[in-house]
This record gives C-alpha cells, structure tokens and sequence, in this order.
C-alpha cells in the first residue's frame, strides 16, 4: 500500500491535478489498484454540470493513467525514477456510468505488455462493484 505522501515522490502531478488519494495493491510491472476519493470540493464541478456535478471522462482516464504511471515507475530501474510518464494512446474507451460527488472510484490497472519502453495497460475503474469506465492505454517514460 501507498498513502498520499508516498504516492507524490513517486507522481509530479500536484493539486489541482493528482488523482490519486491511495495504492491499494501493488505487483510492480503487472497489476495496480488504487483509489480516487470524489468529493464536491474538486475543482471541476463548478462548471461540469453546474446542479448536476459529474466527473469529467477526461479526468477519470486520467486517474488510470496515473495509476499506470505509479506502476511503471515501480518497475523502472533507479536510472529512470526522474522521468515522466507521457500519453501515446488512448483506446476503446468506455464511459459506463456518471461518477458524481461522494463516489469512490477504485483504479484497477493491468500490464498488457511492456516493450522497448513503451507500456500498454488495461485499465477498469469501479464505483462499488459498477464498472464506471475502462480504456486501453499507451504510455512512455521520457526525459522532462
């Protein structure tokens, strides 16, 4: 398990924008589950949808995305802890369900496959046991 503080040495991501509150599970290089605790107090929902409040898809793919990162920086050698995690692809995207305020979303992230630095992952994020959202992602590790 990962708290909050352990999580940002690992993520540059800060407020506004670190979606992720604790690591659950952690199999470095194959398989992560984290959380991401949804409250009124998140920034975005002043304008999405003002008195109906739903969490950006954006946003929730955006989580998985930085649950993938923990992942894959848990599983990079010491000589590339002070890279960051960029975006190639984003696939088979499903929204399934709106997340609204009080939700707690749990991240489940799987290794695809990992090749020439270039990771793939499953991702499915859970309100309870309601698959909300899942996608395919594609990310690298570079230089900043």
């Amino acid at each position: 398990m990962l708290d909050i503080n352990q999580i940002m040495e690992i993520l540059p991501h800060r407020y506004p924008f670190l979606m992720v509150d604790k690591v659950l599970e952690i199999e470095p290089g194959k398989r992560v589950v984290a959380i991401k605790n949804v409250t009124m107090n998140e920034p975005f929902f002043q304008g999405h949808f003002p008195g109906h409040p739903v969490m950006p898809g954006v946003l929730i793919i955006e989580a998985m995305a930085q649950v993938a990162a923990i992942m894959a920086y848990l599983a990079t050698d010491d000589n590339e802890k002070d890279k960051v995690s960029y975006f190639m692809a984003i696939d088979n995207a499903r929204f399934r369900k709106p997340v609204k305020p009080g939700d707690t979303l749990r991240i489940e992230i799987e290794t695809i496959f990992y090749k020439r630095g270039i990771w793939s992952v499953a991702g499915k994020t859970y309100v309870g046991d309601t698959l909300v959202t899942e996608a395919e992602l594609k990310a690298t590790l570079a230089d900043k």
